[in-house]
Formats: C-alpha cells, sequence, structure tokens
C-alpha cells in the first residue's frame, strides 16, 4: 500500500510585486510537493574485477579470465544476459611512489572491469552478491534500488500536490484578506529520490548471507502555480 506524505511551501511575492500598478491584477506565487513512498522491486548491482600485472596485456588477460566466472556466477542466478551491462572498462599505469629526486615510475598496470546487473528478486539479492564474490568479483561498486512501474505512485504524488497548493492558497488569501481569482500560470517539477548508494570498497573474501536492506524509495513532485489577486 503507498503510505502518502505531503511537504508545501508557498512563497507570497513581496508587497511591492504582489500588487501590480497601473491597474494590472496583483498575484500570488505558490509552491506545493507531493510525496508517496514505496517499496523498491527490483534493484541493480554494479561489480567487476580489478587485476594488477607488470604489462597492460597481462592485466587485461587476467581480468577476463576472472570476469567469466562473474559472468557465469550471474547466470547461475538467473540474471538474463540483457539484463547485464557492461559499465566501465578500463587500463591503467600503476605508479610509484616519489623517490627523493621526485620521479615516479611505472611499476605495473591495472585492469578494471565493471558490469552492471539487475535483479528482480530482491529476496536473493544478498545471495546474489556472495556468489559474485565467490566466483572472482573482487569489486562491487554499489547497490542501487528502483520500481519497475512508478507510474501509480506518481499519479497519487501529482494528486497530493495540487490538493496542498490548494489549501495553501485559501490559506494566504484568508491570512492575507485578499480574494483569489483564476490561476495564471502552472508548472511541474518532479523527482525520484533513492535510497543511498551501498558501497563496498574492493574485497578479498566475503562472509555468507550478505545482508541487504532495500528500505523505501519517494516519489516527489512539486508544482508551481500562480493566482490572480481580484479586485
Amino acid at each position: 500500500m503507498l503510505r502518502a506524505l505531503i511537504l508545501a511551501s508557498a512563497l507570497v511575492l513581496p508587497a511591492a510585486t504582489a500588487y501590480a500598478q497601473d491597474d494590472e491584477p496583483g498575484r500570488l506565487s505558490l509552491s506545493a510537493t507531493g510525496e508517496v513512498n514505496i517499496t523498491p522491486d527490483m534493484a541493480t548491482v554494479q561489480s567487476g574485477v580489478v587485476t594488477e600485472a607488470p604489462s597492460a596485456s597481462e592485466a587485461l588477460n587476467a581480468n577476463s579470465q576472472a570476469m567469466n566466472g562473474v559472468f557465469a556466477a550471474l547466470d547461475r542466478a538467473g540474471i538474463a544476459r540483457q539484463d547485464v551491462q557492461t559499465s566501465n572498462l578500463q587500463i591503467n599505469p600503476v605508479w610509484s611512489n616519489y623517490s627523493e629526486g621526485g620521479e615516479r615510475r611505472i611499476t605495473g598496470y591495472q585492469a578494471t572491469n565493471t558490469v552492471t546487473a539487475r535483479v528482480d528478486e530482491l529476496d536473493s539479492l544478498g545471495a546474489t552478491i556472495d556468489a559474485l564474490v565467490s566466483s572472482g568479483a573482487n569489486h562491487i561498486q554499489g547497490v542501487t534500488f528502483g520500481v519497475d512501474d512508478d507510474s501509480d505512485a506518481r499519479r497519487q504524488a501529482r494528486l497530493n500536490a495540487v490538493a496542498e497548493l490548494q489549501d495553501i492558497a485559501e490559506l494566504y488569501a484568508g491570512a492575507l484578506g485578499i480574494e483569489l481569482g483564476g490561476l495564471l500560470e502552472f508548472s511541474e517539477s518532479g523527482g525520484f529520490r533513492p535510497q543511498p548508494v551501498s558501497s563496498f570498497a574492493r574485497m578479498e573474501s566475503m562472509d555468507a548471507s550478505t545482508p541487504v536492506a532495500a528500505g523505501q524509495l519517494t516519489i516527489s513532485v512539486t508544482i508551481n502555480g500562480v493566482y490572480e489577486i481580484a479586485d
């Protein structure tokens, strides 16, 4: 069940501009935000392999062999190949510390290969991470939670925002002793507020049954309205 939260704010234009000159109608500018919290139903995991070797080709070759194990682990976890995408592939030199003469030299090369995989069964997310590490992944960059379809939640957030905008307009009109006319301008801005990414540094091993908490996501929509101030 969606749990709705409503946040609202209002901005009354300064008196010098709230009431226009030369018989132009005054304006009241307001904004309101509607939010809906929903439970994630999917996640993306960024994982991969970091290898080092004396030469670039050796580093890449070792990395490729280890990545074969990562792809095999994803296959065994039931992750479809169309839900797996390479997100980072690079080879960089490894430099020594500065010598007394202020010089550095290349001591080897580091190859990094990272893939992003979509996991639809959140109950198996921890086990999937375990399997990745056991199969050779030594770099888990992060886990991001999401929803497959947020259309219902976004619709409810819009309704919440509109209701709050109307309430705020009536509140300010009564407090200021003014009568509002029609809505002259209207705009919307929205956002998807995901859970913070769970990041892990390079790892040599990981205990089984990695605990993962999905938490909740917030769908928010902010609207802006400008009302005419009636004479």
